[in-house]
């Protein structure tokens, strides 16, 4: 009997355990499926084309879409931001009831949807009658939120991610760049600060400094700069309609100006005085609102010419150098690439002068990476107060690169343990890394 008794509990056991198996394990959604209920609404998100938000600081925005592009319209007239708007879209057609709470609440109050924090409305093409979701407060867990239909008693939950999708005030929905052109072709960039003026000009695929002096411009740096700018977006909107006195914001006197040149068109940017700790007031020279930007941006703005200048001392790389001359002192070597004897012989590097003879290719080619490698770390101007050396050179180096097509020379001078290079053509001075410039010294050395 006994034993009887025993088996009929191991069979209950099982049966508890198989029973477990199933319906909590077998039924368990899928790592990384989130569990969900019924959709809220069966709208498709191309279909949507007008979305009225209540925010929980009480602000209330519509939006419509017109040949494929939204609008805000109320409570202002502005271009919308699509990412915002496209989110909006999106979780419209994604919210789902994940579980009814009370299908006949006697009190919304506890719920936070006597008057809901958020509302979303919205209307498909061709209907006349909104669909509107009301969003009331987190559960005590934080991780959903209670929310009903205006048409239904039933108070459900949808997920507590949706809170930072659907609350979202005015200025979070309206586009917030703060300067709208076309990056590709801008081929002209002028900064006006104080008394300063620097020009920038774009010929092809090169960008050159045309103000205050005339030198080739860093294309990664001045590519930077305009794309800074491009990308740049408003922190707070001060002044919707602008002012009279823009003494109030310092744009009677800005602070700095940059102006994108697009062949005939401008785009131009005005940057005020401090609007707090980390934000100064700006506007768009062809819009009448005030708005703050990240200080950061002026910062960018006003970099000095010097920071915009190429910092490559050398245009040539090793692989397009066709011959290199290096003066030190009284001796001056002449090496030239020639072609190799044979068939399929590769090109090589020779020493003509003063005396000819082949050169080793690695230990010349170690010699052509180091002096093309050599960058400025800062720049002076020659004939000023710094001592550069380069009245008595310490080398002089001239290379002719792209199948001789180019030339360019540069003067090394020593003062003290520093070491200077100038390229002819280009004003000043650039102070460099007397470790790299010493490199190069010791690599031509072991070729000689």
């Amino acid at each position: 009997m006994r034993g009887v008794k025993s088996l009929l509990v191991l069979v209950v056991v099982l049966a508890g355990l198989g029973a477990y198996v199933y319906f909590v394990e077998w039924k368990k959604p899928e790592a990384g499926e989130a569990a969900s209920g019924p959709k809220v609404f069966s709208a498709k998100a191309d279909a949507i084309d007008e979305i009225t938000v209540k925010a929980a600081n009480g602000d209330r925005t519509t939006l419509a879409k017109t040949n494929g592009t939204w609008r805000i319209t109320e409570p202002l007239a502005a271009p919308a931001d699509e990412a915002e708007v496209s989110g909006l879209v999106s979780n419209i057609c994604a919210v789902d009831n994940t579980r009814t709470v009370d299908e006949n609440p006697g009190d919304l109050k506890q719920f936070g949807l006597a008057e809901p924090r958020v509302e979303i409305a919205f209307k498909t093409a061709g209907s006349k009658q909104a669909q509107r979701l009301l969003i009331g407060d987190k559960t005590a867990t934080l991780g959903d939120l209670y929310a009903k239909l205006p048409n239904e008693k039933k108070v459900f939950l949808i997920s507590g991610s949706f809170d930072s999708t659907f609350n979202r005030n005015t200025f979070d929905l309206r586009l917030k760049t703060v300067l709208v052109f076309e990056r590709d072709k801008v081929d002209q960039v002028t900064v006006q600060s104080g008394a300063t003026t620097v020009e920038l000009a774009r010929s092809a695929s090169e960008w050159k400094l045309d103000k205050p002096y005339q030198a080739p411009a860093d294309y990664g740096t001045v590519e930077g700069l305009v794309g800074r700018v491009q990308s740049a977006q408003m922190k707070s909107i001060t002044s919707q309609e602008g002012s009279a006195d823009l003494k109030a914001y310092g744009l009677d006197k800005p602070a700095a100006t940059v102006t994108f040149g697009m062949g005939s068109s401008r785009a131009t940017l005005m940057f005020g005085a401090k609007a707090d700790a980390s934000t100064v007031y700006a506007r768009d020279a062809s819009r009448p609102m005030v708005f703050t930007v990240d200080s950061s941006l002026l910062d960018d703005v006003k970099k000095p010419a010097d920071q915009l200048r190429r910092k490559d001392i050398f245009e040539f790389r090793a692989f397009n150098a066709t011959s290199i001359q290096i003066t030190r002192g009284a001796d001056t070597l002449f090496f030239e690439k020639v072609k190799g004897q044979g068939k399929d012989a590769a090109e090589k590097w020779r020493q003509t002068r003063p005396a000819a003879k082949d050169v080793d290719a690695s230990a010349f080619d170690t010699v052509l990476t180091k002096l093309a490698n050599q960058r400025a770390q800062s720049f002076v101007e020659t004939g000023g107060k710094t001592k550069t050396g380069l009245d008595s050179p310490a080398m002089v180096v001239v290379v002719r690169f792209d199948d001789g097509k180019k030339e360019e020379k540069v003067t090394f001078g020593r003062a003290g343990s520093d070491v200077y290079a100038a390229v002819a053509g280009q004003p000043g001075a650039a102070k460099i890394d007397t470790t790299e410039f010493e490199d190069a010294v010791k690599a031509l050395d072991a070729v000689k």
